[in-house]
């Protein structure tokens, strides 16, 4: 997938990609302090790097959950991030309408897990003529994957990857199988998802749980079986961030982990 994004860094690396961010929009100042901290960080290690940010949260717990801060507000900071620092952008789409409208300003449409198999929501992706991620249900095995990726290639568009973020484990975890990866390569690139595989969710509470003290080990072990990509949300205080804090990665421990993973990538090649 990323060699049809016009706008990435770092052409020529061999090393994995990353789609890094916060969970979600929460203000432009936040967006693009992360994005700065992680652009410096992709040169520092030859990554290219796709920043990633949801414009609307639409899969939440409870209905006072918090959901964006406005479409077009959260849109309109997705594209200056990209053109701030000169980098691809993605955001999750989660209605048929969304596609065409958030297609105005990221570059990779990313298709929720719950939402993998919405026939109608991957065409409207796929049509938009923008990269599409397809984030591997939890409840789907890595081989039902191939009948997501024909959808959108059979809808004239080719610019896909699949996202794997764990399989249902019991009523309250998940567990990534590592099997699937070399898998799923066989249809289309594989990012894992690193920090949504450390979900804990249908918790008591109704706010998601999370393993994050597990992202070094998981994230290694992405690499070392031969993943493409790696997706890691990212916040400079989780125990604040308005989505999915439980489960993130903080600001300042990416650059020891990427240099970690970037050694373990050049040791398999």
């Amino acid at each position: 997938m990323i060699q049809y994004l016009d706008k990435i860094h770092h052409k020529d690396s061999k090393n994995f990609f990353l789609i890094a961010g916060p969970c979600a929009i929460e203000d432009e100042t936040m967006a693009l302090q992360i994005a700065e901290h992680i652009v410096k960080l992709s040169d520092k290690y030859n990554i290219p790097y796709i920043f990633k940010g949801s414009f609307r949260k639409a899969n939440r717990s409870r209905v006072d959950s918090f959901t964006g801060i406005g479409d077009e507000k959260a849109l309109k900071i997705l594209k200056k991030v990209g053109e701030t620092f000169n980098i691809p952008t993605t955001t999750d789409i989660h209605e048929n309408g969304h596609a065409a409208l958030a297609a105005e300003y990221v570059d990779v449409l990313q298709i929720p897990a719950f939402l993998v198999r919405q026939t109608d929501l991957l065409i409207a992706a796929a049509e938009t003529g923008k990269a599409v991620t397809l984030k591997k249900g939890q409840f789907l095995s890595p081989e039902a994957m191939k009948f997501a990726v024909q959808k959108v290639k059979d809808s004239g568009n080719d610019k896909t990857a699949i996202i794997e973020r764990g399989n249902t484990f019991g009523y309250s975890d998940l567990v990534v199988d590592f099997r699937g990866i070399p898998t799923m390569r066989e249809y289309s690139p594989v990012i894992l998802d690193v920090t949504h595989s450390l979900q804990q969710p249908n918790q008591n509470s109704g706010v998601t749980g999370g393993r994050p003290e597990l992202i070094e080990t998981i994230a290694k072990a992405g690499i070392a079986v031969g993943a493409d990509g790696l997706f890691i949300e990212t916040h400079p205080d989780p125990s604040v961030a308005k989505s999915d804090g439980a489960n993130m990665l903080k600001l300042d421990l990416l650059d020891d982990l990427l240099g970690k993973l970037t050694r373990i990538r050049e040791a398999i090649l």
